[in-house]
């Protein structure tokens, strides 16, 4: 089973720049579409953005798109989210997730089965 950790957020002005790693142990990374995610206090967690196994296939949130880039580094074991031009309602615990085996990424939580334990990005106005 991989194992997922976050890292890079942290809080930031608004029209400032992020970026967050999730490095994976194990040795099915590469073997594995990456997803992120998000959760705002009181809302639901909405997908992000994601990236097929081998990196051809990528996702946005279609309100994300152009500002958040997804990108992975097999050789690292580690996917990245490039967040740019960063506003309030950007801020949430992000959450990047696994689906283990899957060539294909998905835009569903549901088709994830290995999560991070998420980290908090604030973006002040």
């Amino acid at each position: 089973q991989v194992q997922l950790v976050e890292s890079g957020g942290g809080l930031v002005q608004a029209g400032g720049s992020l970026r967050l790693s999730c490095a994976a142990s194990g040795r099915t990374f590469s073997d594995s579409a990456m997803g992120w995610f998000r959760q705002a206090p009181g809302k639901e967690r909405e997908f992000v953005a994601a990236i097929s196994r081998g990196g051809g296939d990528i996702y946005y949130a279609s309100s994300l798109k152009g500002r958040f880039t997804i990108s992975r580094d097999n050789a690292k074991s580690t996917v990245y989210l490039q967040m740019n031009s960063l506003k309030a309602e950007d801020t949430a615990v992000y959450y990047c997730a696994a689906r283990v085996w899957y060539y294909s990424a998905s835009t569903d939580a549901s088709g994830y089965d290995a999560w991070g334990q998420g980290t908090q990005v604030t973006v002040s106005s």
